[in-house]
């Protein structure tokens, strides 16, 4: 992450936090969205974990990301908190039984080595779950003619599923499950959607893969 985009997560953070008051119930459905994919063993590392949303409820144990007034939230969610970037992660090989990573990946500078350090740490047979907003659903469409006037939109990229698909094959990735949330637009939404099978409808995506055994 460059230091232009890391520092609207450094100055805007009680904004970033807003989000998820405001929208309670898309923040919900993602959550448990995101919790369908994750293992119930072993030791997980969120990638990218900002404030701690997902990596504490989940019960994750360790996160890394880029932002120190980010991570002072993360502590405080029970996460045992590394500043560094997704690109070069501080740890040793086939370390981690899972990574996840939520909303990260039109962060990164360069996704391709996020995804090669992701299934670098991870054990051999060790899943990866990634949870990010579909740039061809209306959502992300929305998203990307607002990207001027969001502080933390203007410099993303955001990706298709194809895209994110490729990717992780690419990366060396195997046995690709997908499932999908947010099928309705946010304002006005009043309960939380169900996580349903596949993509290409849903906002929020989630896909689960492996590394080989």
């Amino acid at each position: 992450m460059t230091s232009g985009k890391r520092a609207s997560f450094d100055k805007d953070h009680r904004r970033y936090e807003a989000w998820f008051e405001r929208h309670q119930e898309a923040y919900y459905a993602e959550l448990l969205a995101v919790r369908a994919f994750l293992p119930h063993y072993g030791m997980c590392i969120e990638i990218g974990v900002g404030t701690g949303r997902f990596g504490g409820p989940l019960g994750i144990r360790v996160g890394i990301d880029p932002s120190a007034p980010m991570l002072r939230y993360a502590g405080k969610r029970g996460i045992l908190c590394v500043q560094g970037v997704a690109e070069a992660l501080p740890f040793r090989d086939s370390l981690f039984d899972c990574t996840l990573v939520v909303t990260t990946i039109c962060f990164v500078d360069d996704p391709k080595a996020l995804f090669s350090e992701a299934y670098r740490i991870l054990k051999p047979g060790g899943c990866l779950v990634v949870g990010f907003i579909d740039r061809n659903s209306p959502l992300g469409k929305l998203y990307q003619s607002a990207r001027a006037e969001n502080v933390f939109y203007r410099d993303a990229t955001f990706y298709a599923s194809d895209e994110v698909e490729k990717l992780l094959s690419d990366a060396g990735f195997l046995g690709q499950v997908w499932g999908q949330t947010l099928l309705q637009p946010l304002e006005g939404m009043r309960e939380i959607e169900p996580l349903r099978e596949g993509r290409s409808e849903g906002a929020f995506v989630v896909v689960k893969a492996y590394k080989a055994g």
